[in-house]
């Protein structure tokens, strides 16, 4: 498995347009665009950071993974992704490895990614996701 980079910071918000106060009016930042994505009951938006993004995620259902993050631990980082060559490859790898996975194929993600997510469990606390673009 190759990790190419830190693909982008998740973070859980209320309010894209709150986050978006901040992340573009206060810090500079700018704004590429929102998208929702349907099958994980997210909209996402994205802030460029040289070849990294931040990444506001608002949930668009009570019962969707980012309502129930906010629920529990409140707005913040959700999840770290690192951007890899071959997800398939990397997904195989890490199961030979004992790595329990969120997801055994990868899916559909925002700007047409393929992604997949690691179990908190076994990286230490913190929900990783792998991408491929």
């Amino acid at each position: 498995m190759k990790i190419v980079k830190i693909d982008h910071l998740g973070i859980a918000v209320n309010s894209i347009d709150e986050g978006k106060n901040f992340f573009s009016d206060i810090l500079g930042l700018k704004f590429e665009g929102s998208e929702t994505v349907e099958e994980q009951k997210v909209t996402t938006a994205f802030f460029p950071v040289g070849e990294s993004e931040v990444e506001l995620l608002e949930s668009t259902a009570p019962d969707g993974p980012v309502a129930k993050y906010i629920e529990k631990k409140g707005e913040g980082i959700q999840h770290i992704a690192f951007r890899v060559e071959n997800i398939e490859e990397a997904l195989s790898e890490l199961k030979e490895k004992g790595v329990r996975l969120i997801d055994e194929k990868p899916r559909k993600g925002a700007g047409g990614a393929k992604i997949a997510f690691l179990h908190p469990k076994s990286t230490h606390g913190v929900l990783v996701e792998l991408c491929e673009r």
